[in-house]
């Protein structure tokens, strides 16, 4: 069974130290932006978006959290990664827009990214919203497969070919 947990503060912060020169290399990979900007572009996106860390308005940080039943009937609650999705209600139709989610690596690959997704589905109808959109890049096809699995379909579509 998975929840999503609203994110402590410190989880916020360990979670940064590694979604923040991430994310950055994402944009170097894509072509976006150059090695020596992308750390200091990186770190401003988030500052931006989280001025207030995890109490920001209209940002939602969530744990991931893992309960598995053990052998002996006991129960273990492990965090196993983190999702965000954010709302703008100034739209005139809002919508969930996710910002960042990740499994940790020794979690991956049992279906706790499809369990918190349809589980923020029913924390974004509690909302009263009825979409999300999210952004992927296109070189991460784990990501887009299990996106696309979820009936996530493609709204836009950028094309890039180095010639050089």
């Amino acid at each position: 069974m998975v929840r999503l947990v609203p994110m402590a503060e410190e989880d916020l912060e360990a979670h940064l130290k590694q979604a923040v020169p991430e994310y950055a290399q994402d944009h170097v990979d894509a072509g976006n932006w150059t090695p020596e900007e992308a750390l200091a572009r990186s770190e401003k996106d988030f500052h931006s978006l989280l001025p207030q860390g995890v109490a920001t308005p209209n940002q939602y940080l969530y744990s991931i959290v893992a309960t598995e039943e053990g052998s002996m009937g006991d129960a273990t609650k492990s965090k196993v990664g983190m999702l965000w999705f954010a709302v703008d209600p100034e739209r005139p139709r809002p919508f969930a827009w996710v910002y960042d989610f990740f499994v940790h690596s020794e979690h991956r690959r049992r279906g706790y990214g499809r369990a918190a997704f349809l589980a923020m589905e029913e924390k974004v109808r509690a909302l009263g919203l009825s979409r999300i959109e999210l952004h992927v890049f296109g070189h991460n096809q784990v990501a887009r497969a299990l996106y696309e699995s979820l009936g996530y379909e493609v709204t836009n579509l950028n094309l890039a070919k180095k010639v050089a």
